[in-house]
């Protein structure tokens, strides 16, 4: 099992969400929590990818057309850093 920390942040900028992004995170972190961040590629709706430029190392997954889940991944001590939940500017 992995171990999922969040930004201290996160749950304030959680009840700014609407319900359903809300609810796509809670999915996000249950697959992450069970099977790591590797199976969210199994999951086509969630885009995982792999960031560039000044968040290099960091990685995305989508949670709706406007938001984003950003994490990291430590996988010495098998944790996944939640940084933030953002609108995606287009």
């Amino acid at each position: 099992m992995w171990r999922i920390k969040e930004h201290r942040e996160i749950a304030k900028i959680c009840r700014g969400l609407p319900p359903a992004v809300v609810k796509k995170y809670e999915l996000w972190k249950d697959i992450v929590f069970r099977h790591g961040p590797e199976k969210l590629r199994a999951f086509h709706g969630f885009h995982d990818e792999k960031l560039k430029g000044k968040r290099g190392g960091q990685r995305s997954s989508r949670l709706s057309l406007q938001y984003r889940v950003i994490y990291t991944v430590k996988r010495e001590i098998v944790t996944v850093l939640v940084l933030e939940i953002t609108p995606h500017n287009y």
